[in-house]
């Protein structure tokens, strides 16, 4: 009996000190686990003898009811007091004026894309999509640009390897749907670039769209009458346009196309080099080689091509002066769109 006796009074000693869940786990085990001592004093009942038994067994389980009752006990009041502590530690005090989340923006290459895409559909055009890793084939050769052409030197290039390119245009998507699919086509190609080449007006990743007409009637006179509608479409109705004669190995005869500079209105400034001209795209009579290759007939089908840059286009329309400011994720300048 004084065992019991001692027993609880160590108990007792010890619960005084149990502060916290992780505490009276401890002291959970330590007496009533498998191992316990109040487990060991009732594993031990069956070795008293018959005439202590009753008595002994009487103490014994009012010990154990003591203990379990505490530990139940203690543990509510224990889980109820972290519970109070938590909740005044993730107290928000609402009367704290909020933080202002601004709204988010359309990126202005977005905008702009957008907005050509947009036009030429409008006109009739259809949009095609390509792979931005292209062969070479594509890119270059079935565009009447050879291995040993000069021209590949106009575009400084991303190899993968000798055969495979990051593409330098979107040229190459034409030449597939024209593989694809049989005349008639009006298709444009929007998509993403790449040139070896940074400054405050080149990007080695940029956007282009360039787009593809091919019949059997189609004429330089088709190339211009679209081509002035998008520049009247984009820029407004009195924009002036000039077809300036140009070389591109894909096209015959080639050209490039001018708008009335938008910031001096034609007088002359540092801008469009004191010309008033602003080039905004290139474009032609597709070259026959390039129907050969695709496998049209060039005496049967006529078509145009052209090509813009559509970070040049959004910086003409929104008078930016350094390319780089788009691929800054400067909120100040985003927000302004």
């Amino acid at each position: 009996m004084d065992d019991l006796l001692s027993l609880k009074q160590a108990f007792i000693e010890e619960s005084a000190s149990v502060s916290d869940l992780s505490g009276l786990q401890g002291l959970r085990v330590k007496y009533t686990g498998k191992k316990g001592l109040l487990t060991a004093r009732l594993k031990a009942l069956s070795a008293v003898s018959p005439e202590q038994r009753p008595a002994y067994g009487k103490v014994l389980n009012e010990i154990k009811e003591y203990i379990e009752g505490f530990l139940k006990d203690r543990e509510a009041q224990l889980k109820e007091g972290e519970k109070d502590r938590r909740l005044l530690a993730e107290r928000i005090d609402i009367t704290i004026p909020g933080r202002h989340t601004p709204f988010g923006r359309r990126h202005p290459i977005n905008i702009i894309l957008a907005e050509i895409t947009d036009i030429f559909v409008s006109m009739g055009f259809g949009i095609a999509d390509g792979p931005e890793v292209e062969l070479d084939h594509y890119n270059f050769e079935s565009l009447n640009i050879p291995k040993d052409h000069p021209a590949r030197d106009m575009q400084d290039t991303y190899y993968v390897s000798d055969e495979v390119v990051l593409r330098t245009h979107t040229s190459p998507v034409q030449v597939r749907v024209m593989e694809q699919r049989k005349p008639p086509l009006r298709i444009i190609a929007p998509g993403k670039v790449y040139r070896c080449d940074a400054d405050v007006s080149h990007t080695p990743m940029f956007h282009q769209v360039e787009g593809l007409m091919v019949d059997t009637a189609v004429t330089f006179s088709d190339l211009k009458g679209i081509l002035e509608l998008f520049v009247h479409s984009f820029f407004g109705k009195g924009t002036p346009v000039r077809f300036r004669p140009s070389y591109f190995p894909f096209t015959e005869p080639s050209a490039e196309v001018d708008i009335g500079c938008i910031f001096c209105g034609g007088k002359g400034c540092r801008v469009c080099k004191t010309t008033g001209w602003l080039e905004v795209l290139g474009c032609g009579m597709v070259n026959p080689r390039v129907f050969e290759m695709a496998g049209y007939d060039p005496g049967a089908y006529t078509g145009f091509a052209f090509g813009m840059g559509v970070e040049r286009m959004t910086m003409l329309r929104y008078s930016i002066n350094d390319i780089r400011l788009f691929y800054e994720d400067d909120l100040r300048f985003l927000g302004q769109f």
